[in-house]
């Protein structure tokens, strides 16, 4: 990659420098892009026959979806064709007509929009192969369960909880929900690298393992492999410190490991709270969360190339496979990644099964979203510096290497999107055409790729993100993460293991200024570069051809970036968060036992319509008041009929909803058991971490327009307010 930076270079400056034989090079590819072969150039009558042909498609296209609403072998391999056609169709297009090497200014720009469209080109095409070899493993996992649920088959499992410094509340409802899990036998270890005695105070309340170490060596890979010799299982289940798993967690998963080449299954990872750039947004009800094309699609599409990626949680390996590599790789800040590599590399299959069996925290602030994805950058970009290379490492099949490299390529789409945003400045300030490019020639090859492109991109990912959507969440880091590029490139193991922070509160809006100055500084040279443009645009009108010939596409791209721009700022704006719990919508059937201060006792009943670990909000019935007498902090026995537990709480406001009184209790400290009740229920129902879909194009549009024009702090008025509640380590 250097080698390369440095001979282009080495030929800009030739080319600047004004010498012969370069010179003379682009002067001859400058006269074979204005005169491209006939089969490149448009049609003289392209009116009606471009119409009629680009509405034939996109009707093939549209009836394809209808038909198949769910991507079918067919009907994904008609679209992916059709992708992959007018992907080539277009790329020969700008390959031979459109590049602008008239000057060497011109010529850097616009081989540089050239190169930064070949790279997201490349991970495209590669994607759309990768498309045609999608698994889906439900049924599988249906006929293997059957296996463990009967008792048939049941390995021993250890199932380890890596924890840095997480707060002791994250911890219990982890504990809790592993010890829930419905299989046996299993044991469960909390491997505390911060070696804190109140945690390990917790893992023997608990009845937990608790290991710990002298020292916190290799991070998070050093904590699991100091543990794999203190523990015997057959099968290791990994989750990190905030992920709590449902029931079944080891029912679906560990029957897959009666084949004997399987070496690791690999689930989704969901949340239980919002993304920050959703929340942020005030659409935490509308938007899928950001990990969902990932889980959704993309692991699919690897489980297919047999190339699953190994995500660090909600995952179970076979102990013989780790014993076979010399256990969890430590060579870069990815371990899990690599690790997953280096199993598929000794011969093991890797299996990833799409049903959502645990659930974890989002970062809890656009800081930590940050911080996340660096780290998950830097770890996965070292692969060029180690043993672990996907694309060098003996033993994996040319598809497994294809389907990790683009994995690899992924993170340098932030430099292309960069790239994006500041290459519509050269029109304005440097008065240069990077696109050369006619009306006629817009709509005939660009027009017709970016609308198939457009309608289906949502349909092949099954509904987890649209394409504007998907552009506002680049966006939104394309900085730090094309920064990050270029420091691990020059010095891959600079930076080491950062842990996301968790268990967070704040009461007020924050800005983050760190994130924000590069885009303020772009937001403000895009808004002078439209009204530049603007007038290029008025004085070139006379002139259609020049004006569609680069001018009128630079006004229109300033246009796009700046709305986006305007939107990725929004983001940057935290929302409060007052409490580190998060609120659930669980109904159930409530009887609540007041105690009254005359000392007397009365019973109303109710149903939930939130719950979270140390409150609920219960509407009364029709029929059922609250006493007169009963006032903030009465106390209130909350019987959850359904469940089959009483907790004890006070009563903190009343107010009607809807017509129905509403009451917001707290719980008083709950004892174990208790404790075991709420987060069972909140955390471990099978099935209870549900997929939905994405907002389509038009309504994604509609979405970015109303969050411009009537952002959250500006807005936010809920009819139903969680209250501000004390809250509990």
């Amino acid at each position: 990659m250097m080698g390369a930076l440095a001979i282009a270079a080495g030929i800009a400056i030739a080319w600047f420098s004004g010498h012969d034989t370069i010179s003379t090079i682009f002067e001859q590819l400058d006269y074979l892009q204005q005169h491209p072969p006939t089969w490149a150039m448009t049609p003289m009558a392209i009116g009606h026959y471009f119409w009629f042909w680009a509405t034939a498609l996109m009707l093939v296209v549209w009836g394809i979806m209808r038909v198949s609403p769910t991507p079918q072998t067919w009907s994904r391999t008609v679209v992916v064709g059709i992708l992959g056609v007018l992907t080539l169709r277009y790329l020969t297009w700008r390959t031979t007509s459109t590049l602008n090497l008239s000057t060497p200014l011109n010529g850097v720009f616009s081989l540089g929009l050239f190169a930064l469209e070949l790279l997201i080109l490349f991970s495209g095409l590669v994607q759309l192969f990768l498309l045609l070899r999608v698994r889906d493993r439900h049924k599988a996992a249906d006929q293997l369960s059957q296996m463990v649920a009967s008792g048939e088959y049941r390995p021993t499992v250890d199932v380890l909880i890596p924890t840095y410094d997480e707060p002791e509340f994250i911890l219990r409802r982890t504990i809790i929900g592993c010890q829930a899990m419905e299989y046996e036998p299993k044991t469960v270890y909390l491997l505390d690298d911060t070696r804190r005695p109140e945690i390990q105070a917790l893992a023997a309340k608990l009845g937990c393992e608790y290991l710990t170490r002298p020292d916190n060596r290799h991070a998070k890979a050093g904590n699991l492999n100091h543990a794999l010799p203190k523990t015997q299982g057959e099968l290791i289940v990994c989750f990190d410190a905030d992920f709590v798993p449902t029931r079944n967690f080891l029912t679906r998963t560990v029957g897959f490991f009666q084949d004997p080449q399987v070496g690791l299954v690999q689930t989704p990872q969901s949340f239980y709270n919002p993304d920050p750039i959703a929340r942020n947004l005030g659409l935490e009800d509308v938007l899928t969360p950001e990990e969902e094309v990932f889980y959704r699609q993309i692991q699919r599409v690897r489980d297919g190339a047999g190339a699953v990626v190994c995500a660090g949680t909600s995952f179970v390996v076979r102990r013989s496979a780790l014993t076979d590599i010399g256990g969890f790789v430590t060579e870069a800040v990815s371990e899990d990644f690599f690790t997953g590599i280096r199993i598929a590399a000794q011969g093991y299959q890797l299996v990833y099964l799409n049903e959502k069996l645990s659930a974890g925290l989002a970062a809890e602030n656009i800081a930590a979203h940050a911080l996340q994805r660096v780290r998950w950058e830097q770890g996965t970009l070292q692969a060029f510096f180690i043993k672990s290379n996907p694309v060098t490492i003996p033993g994996l099949t040319p598809i497994q290497r294809l389907a990790y490299f683009e994995g690899l390529i992924h993170w340098f789409s932030s430099v292309a999107r960069v790239g994006f945003l500041a290459m519509p400045l050269a029109y304005a300030f440097f008065n240069v055409i990077p696109l050369r490019a006619t009306e006629t020639e817009l709509l005939y090859f660009f027009l017709p790729f970016y609308l198939v492109q457009l309608s289906v991109f949502s349909w092949l990912n099954y509904r987890s993100r649209s394409a504007l959507l998907s552009d506002v969440y680049s966006l939104v880091l394309a900085f730090p993460l094309a920064v990050t590029v270029f420091q691990v490139m020059v010095r891959p193991f600079g930076n080491g293991f950062k842990v996301t922070p968790k268990g967070t509160a704040s009461d007020r809006y924050r800005f983050n200024w760190a994130l924000a100055w590069p885009l303020m500084l772009m937001f403000g040279l895009t808004a002078l570069s439209l009204w530049v443009n603007l007038g290029h645009c008025l004085m070139t009108m006379a002139s259609p051809a020049e004006h569609w010939r680069g001018v009128g596409i630079g006004w229109l791209w300033s246009s796009y970036n700046l709305m986006m721009l305007g939107l990725a700022l929004l983001v940057l704006l935290d929302a409060p968060r007052p409490s580190p719990y998060e609120w659930f919508n669980v109904r159930r059937v409530a009887r609540l036992q007041l105690t009254l201060p005359d000392g007397t006792e009365q019973c109303v009943w109710g149903t939930t319509t939130m719950i979270s670990e140390i409150a609920a909000e219960v509407e009364l019935t029709k029929v059922d008041t609250l006493p007169s007498a009963a006032v903030t902090g009465t106390p209130i026995a909350i019987a959850l009929v359904d469940e089959h537990f009483t907790l004890p709480a006070t009563l903190v406001q009343q107010r009607p909803v809807d017509g129905l009184p509403t009451l917001t209790l707290q719980f008083a400290p709950l004892d174990l058991p208790q404790q075991r009740h709420i987060t069972e229920l909140l955390f471990c129902r099978p099935g209870q971490w549900q997929s939905r879909c994405s907002p389509n194009e038009w309504q994604s549009l509609w979405l970015i327009l109303q969050s411009l024009l009537r952002p959250r702090f500006l807005t936010e008025r809920s009819p139903r307010p969680k209250p501000v509640l004390l809250t509990r380590g």
